[in-house]
């Protein structure tokens, strides 16, 4: 009996341990447990009381996924610094007291931090103006592909080749994006088209609109067309246009398919499809003659 009380009263000196002193307050190994404790099951409970707002959100009013999730987080930032506070408060905590740690704090954001704070305010601008949001098809300098996931301190972005790229939210504020799909997904391609000038334009023109309407990924509204568009050096120059949702993600397939099409129509039908052709003169006497000077001026060189 003894021997248990040894222990309990060794955990209590434990817990009674003092680690580091705020103020006029004595912070011991029980209250940084039970301050561990309660973040943790706050961090817990945001996490699915943001989780309920999105359902209920998504499922009784209809808001937009985007809005959505800015909501909801915005939301869980907000209990979370809130339910911190209250927790340091109910250890006694004279929150007063740690003014001068929270100034060198901000003294380390502003140095240290200062990417990931622009990330994160960057975030914040995404999500509720929605530049982009999940399931856009983006460029943005080097990197094209799908948005998959938008957080507050980087958008991942799924390439063709089913990388997953992680770009800071930043970048999406102060570079220039090409959004494929912000209005919606329709996008029109153009293939140019040069013929020989021996060839009928009316011929032309039903060809390509036959390639254009026998693609399944071509849209039939818009309608596809095409524009006879200049005289040019060598070839009478058409513009295919056609408009594709299934092949925003992959419109080099879509213009290889096209082209095969094209290809195939215009070789069936006996339509040339002229390339540059140079012509070039060579003067005999201009190359001839100069070695010819240069043996006679070593000639009389060598006698001299």
């Amino acid at each position: 009996m003894s021997y248990l009380k040894n222990i309990i009263q060794f955990f209590r000196d434990f817990l009674d341990l003092s680690i580091v002193t705020v103020g006029s307050v004595h912070l011991t190994v029980g209250v940084i447990l039970y301050i561990l404790f309660f973040v943790l099951l706050l961090f817990t409970l945001s996490k699915m009381l943001q989780k309920w707002i999105v359902r209920l959100l998504l499922e009784h009013y209809s808001v937009e996924e985007g809005t959505t999730m800015a909501f909801s987080m915005l939301v869980r930032y907000i209990i979370i610094f809130i339910g911190f506070i209250v927790i340091l408060q109910s250890t006694g905590v004279d929150l007063s007291s740690l003014t001068v740690l929270a100034g060198a704090l901000g003294i380390g954001v502003g140095f240290g931090l200062q990417s990931i704070a622009s990330n994160i305010v960057s975030g914040l601008i995404i999500l509720f103006e929605r530049p982009i949001k999940v399931g856009d098809r983006i460029e943005i300098g080097t990197i094209a592909g799908d948005v998959v996931r938008i957080t507050l301190r980087s958008t991942i972005v799924r390439t063709n080749d089913h990388i997953d790229i992680i770009v800071p939210n930043s970048e999406f504020i102060t570079s220039r994006v090409i959004n494929w799909s912000y209005t919606n997904r329709n996008v029109r391609f153009s293939f140019p088209v040069g013929v020989s000038y021996s060839t009928n334009p009316e011929t032309v023109m039903h060809l390509l609109m036959e390639a254009a309407d026998e693609h399944p990924g071509v849209l039939k509204t818009p309608k596809p067309e095409v524009v006879f568009k200049e005289f040019g050096e060598s070839s009478l120059n058409f513009n295919l246009r056609v408009w594709s949702r299934e092949y925003i993600a992959k419109p080099t397939t879509l213009r290889s398919e096209l082209n095969i099409s094209i290809w195939e129509k215009f070789k069936a039908n006996g339509i040339e499809i002229p390339f540059p052709q140079r012509d070039i003169h060579i003067r005999h006497d201009s190359i001839d003659e100069k070695p010819l000077l240069g043996k006679k001026k070593r000639k009389q060189n060598k006698k001299r």
